[in-house]
């Protein structure tokens, strides 16, 4: 659901470029808590939005002519915290708009608001609240984690016909936005309900103590003292940031080639029907108050590298070329955000991976 320039007015426009700047201006104090917990926090940050950003080139198909893509808000936020899951998709919004040529650039301020803020905020709102009536174990999180992502999206699609009965450019039936809005959204939040759930889950089966919404409920973990002893601790239970934690290289390498495949090989077979938004703006005759984007000559325009023939390679490495700059510009924040982090005293113990 990238908003082109042109769909609303100057107005409002500049109305949720404020009101997205404010929040992600809040975001970057209330994220301090969340990266601060760890030493694992940042590189994870990194991770989520170099892999939500690679899932955003996969637009799968939700019916005849219609596609949808992930939108990323609940999955980010359930992973590494609502505020730092909102900074990791407004870092894959920017530069989507700024050298992709994805989201108009007067838009990104409403691209940051509905992409990023919404789906953050209400995915991680809604998955909490599910995690309170769901068996406090960590597994509980994949369930709540899809159903997060899917009210988020239809959310997401209510916040824009708002903003359109207050700016749009031209004049709709409201009811009749709503409706296709909301219809061909809800189809498209089950898809990420899926996706956020076959990721949140491959991490809960792998390292649980990462997935931020599950890490106060019984995780076992196994921390080794300087001097080689071991023992087992419990996250929730026991402080598990006793020492300095880290996330191991093992894993960051295979959360890392897993994104890769996506963005330069898989982002290839992606779907080219227009998403739910563009869908439903040519359906009701609104398609063409769409601009052009600013950066619309931009050399990794509509991901692709210009100068290079062969489709599968250009878009290829135009999403490795995105994967790259997402995740050290994401990485950067976190630790920006979180400041310096005080040494704990005494043990420096590490955890095992």
């Amino acid at each position: 659901m990238h908003v082109p320039d042109g769909f609303l007015d100057v107005t409002t426009s500049v109305a949720t470029g404020v009101a997205a700047a404010a929040v992600v201006g809040v975001a970057l104090r209330r994220a301090r808590e969340e990266v601060a917990e760890t030493t694992a926090a940042a590189p994870m940050a990194g991770l989520v939005a170099s892999f939500v950003f690679a899932v955003q080139m996969l637009n799968f198909p939700v019916g005849v002519g219609t596609s949808g893509h992930l939108m990323g808000g609940a999955l980010a936020a359930v992973l590494v915290g609502p505020w730092t899951g909102l900074l990791a998709v407004t870092v894959v919004v920017v530069l989507q708009a700024l050298l992709f040529a994805d989201g108009g650039v007067t838009a990104l301020g409403t691209n940051v608001l509905l992409i990023a803020v919404v789906t953050a905020l209400v995915g991680y709102a809604v998955a909490k609240g599910a995690m309170a009536v769901l068996p406090k174990r960590p597994a509980s999180a994949v369930p709540a984690a899809a159903l997060g992502a899917l009210v988020s999206v239809p959310a997401t699609a209510l916040v824009f016909v708002g903003l359109y009965a207050v700016g749009g450019a031209a004049p709709l039936d409201l009811g009749q936005l709503t409706t296709f809005m909301l219809g061909w959204h809800v189809v498209i939040g089950i898809g990420e309900a899926v996706i956020t759930a076959l990721t949140v889950g491959a991490v809960v089966a792998t390292r649980p103590d990462l997935v931020r919404l599950v890490r106060r409920y019984r995780t076992s973990l196994v921390v080794t003292a300087a001097d080689g002893t071991s023992r087992e601790v419990t996250a929730g239970d026991t402080p598990v940031a006793e020492g300095v934690r880290r996330i191991g290289m093992g894993w960051v390498a295979g959360a890392l080639g897993v994104v890769l495949v996506l963005a330069g090989l898989v982002s290839s077979v992606a779907s080219a029907d227009p998403d739910g938004l563009e869908y439903v703006a040519e359906q009701l005759g609104f398609l063409e108050t769409a601009e052009d984007s600013a950066v619309a000559g931009s050399p990794f325009g509509d991901y692709a590298v210009v100068g290079i023939d062969n489709p599968v390679l250009a878009t290829g490495l135009a999403g490795v070329l995105g994967v790259a700059l997402v995740l050290l510009v994401m990485v950067a924040i976190a630790r920006l955000a979180a400041g310096r982090r005080a040494r704990p005293q005494g043990s420096r113990e590490t955890e095992r991976v």
